[in-house]
């Protein structure tokens, strides 16, 4: 048994009986978390103004303007807190928007890095691009994923210093204009936020929550994305001839080949998934790994001569990520008569692995949870959550995704949010950032 299954079954086991149960601590709010709360309760309407008025600025992740008017009215609110901000622009050639981070330098506690995204799916010409209300329930483009959080974000800080304790915290925000659709390359578009990871103590992630089954879940881990593309050839020739000594078996057959045997033989860990998006095959294929669009031609009576399969991967670790691809590798490897392959591996969003700190963060919110009067958080299964920007400070630092408030519906015309939801993610990321703020940097309880 590896060792992160064995960490993984472990963790599982120890919550199932209790020794992790964080309803059982015997802590409950101090007087300036209880003041978070009452003044959080407050500020509800003028937190929802600010999420309506975010939705409705349209910020597809390729309309550079409206990614950047959605940073300037978030810069105003960063600048009112006392943080150093700074506008991050890239090359024109990427057709992105950039980023915007702020910094609080100060000399207590963790420090501590808070992620969202400016960015949304809906680009300008989508049908769907305004705010609405119906009772508790709010829709818009990026209501939930994750503007919301955004706003968050903001009102937890806010909270912190109506309550007189923001000062003297180390607090770094990364608000990123690409998520949804990174910009290329990532050694650019991300070099600050890895920066910033390797900077943060603990690195908190606001994209949506998940409530569901009547529980309200804590997320400490997420998949990796990434993409690989195969490329097969083989001798063209007469279909007569078709797995003679001369002809071979054709590159489709070997494609064939290949996909089966990553079914059989690659297929079949916890947390690894491999998709094939796209396949084209033929004598006259146009196409390659760049693009998911393409043609192919081919006749019943010719052995046809290539083939390219495009896909993605899914996986829990860098570990599990490696292994999967040496055995894709090995697959390919293992050419069938008069054939040639190759694979190719691309890499896109890291995984955000199951650690031993990002276990006690869990219990830290948990406990939170509960001295607010709700119930222990359990920890989500990672395969219920895609990758996020937290993944990319994941190999550097500690952390939580999945602080924001909830919704569904994300990246669809049906988006929406519940506001009912929104002051309770503002407390208790607000009352984990103070907690935070006054731990000793090695130490977390």
């Amino acid at each position: 048994m590896s060792g992160l299954r064995f960490f993984l079954i472990s963790s599982v086991l120890l919550f199932g009986l209790g020794l992790l149960n964080p309803s059982s601590a015997d802590q409950s709010l101090d007087a300036t978390e209880s003041a978070i709360v009452d003044w959080s309760e407050t500020q509800t309407g003028e937190a929802i103004e600010l999420l309506e008025t975010l939705v409705n600025i349209n910020s597809g992740s390729l309309n550079q303007q409206g990614v950047r008017e959605v940073g300037a009215v978030l810069r105003t609110e960063l600048d009112a807190l006392g943080f150093e901000t700074r506008w991050i622009d890239f090359p024109a050639a990427m057709k992105r928007g950039g980023h915007l981070f702020g910094e609080r330098a100060g000399n207590r506690g963790k420090k501590i890095l808070l992620i969202g995204h400016l960015d949304t799916v809906f680009e300008p010409d989508d049908a769907f691009q305004t705010f609405s209300r119906d009772g508790s329930i709010a829709t818009g483009p990026g209501v939930e994923d994750m503007k919301s959080g955004d706003v968050i974000i903001i009102y937890a800080l806010k909270a912190l210093q109506q309550a007189g304790v923001l000062d003297g915290s180390q607090i770094m925000v990364a608000f990123t204009g690409d998520e949804e659709s990174t910009g290329k390359p990532l050694s650019l578009s991300r070099k600050e936020l890895i920066e910033a990871g390797k900077w943060a103590d603990v690195a908190l992630g606001f994209e949506a929550g998940i409530d569901s089954e009547d529980k309200e879940w804590v997320t400490i881990s997420r998949r990796s994305s990434s993409n690989w593309c195969l490329e097969v050839s083989g001798k063209q020739a007469h279909s007569a001839g078709i797995f003679n000594d001369r002809t071979g078996a054709g590159a489709i057959f070997e494609a064939a080949r290949i996909l089966q045997e990553f079914y059989t033989q690659v297929r079949g860990e916890q947390y690894l998934t491999f998709n094939a998006g796209t396949i084209l095959g033929g004598t006259d294929v146009v196409g390659d790994c760049s693009t998911p669009e393409g043609k192919a031609f081919g006749k019943t009576n010719v052995v046809p001569n290539r083939v390219i399969v495009r896909g993605g991967m899914r996986t829990i670790s860098q570990q599990q990520l490696d292994e999967a691809r040496a055995a894709m590798r090995a697959v390919v490897a293992r050419s069938l008569p008069k054939t040639r392959a190759s694979i190719t591996f691309t890499d896109s969003y890291p995984p955000m692995a199951p650690t031993a700190g990002n276990h006690q963060l869990a219990e830290m919110l948990s406990r939170i949870n509960v001295d607010l009067g709700r119930e222990p958080m359990p920890i989500l299964d990672a395969s219920r959550r895609g990758a996020a920007d937290i993944s990319f400070v994941a190999p550097y630092t500690d952390g939580l995704a999945g602080m924001g408030a909830y919704g569904k519906g994300g990246h669809t015309p049906n988006e929406s949010l519940d506001l009912d939801s929104l002051p309770v993610a503002i407390q208790r990321a607000a009352i984990l950032i103070y907690r935070l703020s006054r731990q000793a940097p090695a130490t977390i309880n």
